[in-house]
């Protein structure tokens, strides 16, 4: 009978549609999955059949509800917030570091001019100060310097993983590419492959920013933003990082046949703000910092060289500055306070005239990268307060990362996510949807056992 074959029809795509409700139910903590529902089709009557209202329904496919410009906006706010997360620790540890008064260079000066003027006021007893007080801000440059360094080899040592991670992202985004398509090809429901994927595509955006673009196959291309291919089909580009005698790092884009060395910055995500911090922060702060110790050291070694020392001799250079730095950027010469050359006359001793010259070196300016012309007392201050507007800047920029992060998340859920109460209501109706096509086929059987009876 024409009911009991609608019943059936009905009854299986319940059944199916049951199959999906508990599917999503099962995952409804399961990150990144989207939740699937049928899509049923009425059948229409046979041909010749003009009093047939329908032959049933059918479950027409599985559906996966995604949605592209949805997860476009997951996938951009992944990589603003990673490039922002990758920079924060070293402002963080650079601003402590370069705040704290062990570590300023602004004591060290202080301290350093103090030693100078109690000398000129006490004459050749406070020579000693002198050397010591020297000796301990050339420590600072070189504590400071260290730091610099280590920042520069975190950077490099995080970013080696952080391309390592990148490649292992391509490969399974390359590799699920090729199983989504034959899988699609057959027929085969492929929605956790597809959810998978787009895990993969959410972890790379936090590494480094993309372009996501769907093909007709259901494979996705993947690109930089600059257009440079990771993932096109089922091959994946790989990324390299090489060193350079000055310490930075050169990444290189292979795919295929052909090799892209990509720019240092522009990148986002993680990979992007590391680069932004080593070129925007930390390099140019060192090249400060040793922009300073070196004009330090020669406006102060040629002042003295101007004047006399105890023996009447002519003063000998105070700083020694190394740019390589392998044994700190700057130390003392080495002399002693009775070869200081603090007189301006060779038959007075006792005449400070050049040190008082030296002295008033504080006040001289000088011109820092970045910074401008400024006095050797306020330089410091400067790229400090420099730094802690950088860091702040990073701070907030992160917090609204974080915000703009957890409303994509929210929106895609809205789209994607698996909502209980919906769900509690769909398997309660397809539930009576199912009930109720049993009771048609209890019903046509009563209707065909009457008929039967009667003959």
């Amino acid at each position: 009978m024409r009911m009991i074959d609608n019943a059936l029809t009905g009854a299986v795509a319940s059944q199916a549609a049951l199959n999906a409700v508990s599917q999503n139910i099962a995952n409804q903590m399961t990150p990144g999955y989207s939740r699937q529902g049928v899509v049923l089709t009425a059948l229409m009557p046979g041909s010749g059949d003009p009093y047939s209202a329908g032959s049933g329904v059918v479950v027409n496919a599985v559906r996966r509800f995604n949605d592209d410009f949805k997860n476009l906006l997951l996938w951009q706010a992944a990589s603003s917030q990673g490039e922002l997360v990758a920079q924060n620790p070293y402002f963080g540890q650079l601003e402590q570091v370069m705040g704290r008064d062990g570590s300023s260079l602004s004591a060290g000066f202080d301290q350093f001019f103090q030693a100078l003027s109690a000398a000129s006021l006490s004459g050749d007893a406070m020579r000693d100060p002198v050397i010591r007080s020297a000796e301990a801000l050339a420590q600072r440059f070189n504590n400071l310097d260290k730091v610099f360094g280590s920042q520069l080899a975190a950077i490099a040592e995080q970013r080696s993983a952080t391309v390592t991670q990148i490649n292992s992202s391509t490969s399974n985004i390359a590799d699920l590419n090729a199983k989504i398509a034959a899988g699609k090809a057959v027929g085969t429901n492929t929605s956790g492959l597809e959810d998978e994927r787009d895990r993969q595509i959410d972890a790379l955006s936090t590494l480094v920013e993309v372009r996501v673009v769907s093909q007709p196959d259901g494979g996705k291309n993947v690109s930089l933003k600059t257009g440079l291919p990771l993932v096109a089909d089922t091959q994946a580009a790989t990324l390299s990082n090489t060193s350079q005698p000055d310490g930075s790092q050169v990444l290189t884009l292979n795919f295929s046949k052909d090799k892209y060395t990509l720019a240092g910055d522009g990148l986002g995500g993680q990979l992007g703000g590391l680069n932004q911090y080593e070129l925007q922060t930390v390099r140019p702060m060192r090249a400060q910092v040793k922009t300073l110790a070196s004009e330090v050291a020669q406006r102060i070694n040629d002042q003295l060289a101007l004047g006399y020392d105890s023996n009447g001799q002519p003063g000998k250079p105070l700083f020694v500055y190394d740019a390589s730095g392998v044994n700190g950027i700057l130390k003392t010469s080495g002399i002693t306070s009775a070869e200081l050359g603090f007189s301006g006359d060779p038959a007075k001793p006792g005449d400070n005239s050049n040190l008082l010259a030296v002295i008033g070196l504080q006040q001289q300016k000088i011109t820092m990268p970045g910074v401008g012309a400024v006095t050797i007392g306020d330089a410091y201050s400067q790229m400090v307060g420099k730094l802690a507007v950088s860091s702040k800047q990073n701070k907030s920029g992160l917090e609204s990362a974080k915000v703009i992060r957890a409303e994509a998340e929210k929106s895609w859920h809205n789209t994607s996510g698996v909502n209980r109460d919906e769900e509690a209501m769909n398997l309660l109706e397809f539930q009576k949807m199912y009930q109720a096509n049993m009771k048609v086929i209890s019903v046509a059987n009563q209707l065909f056992e009457s008929t039967l009876s009667i003959l």
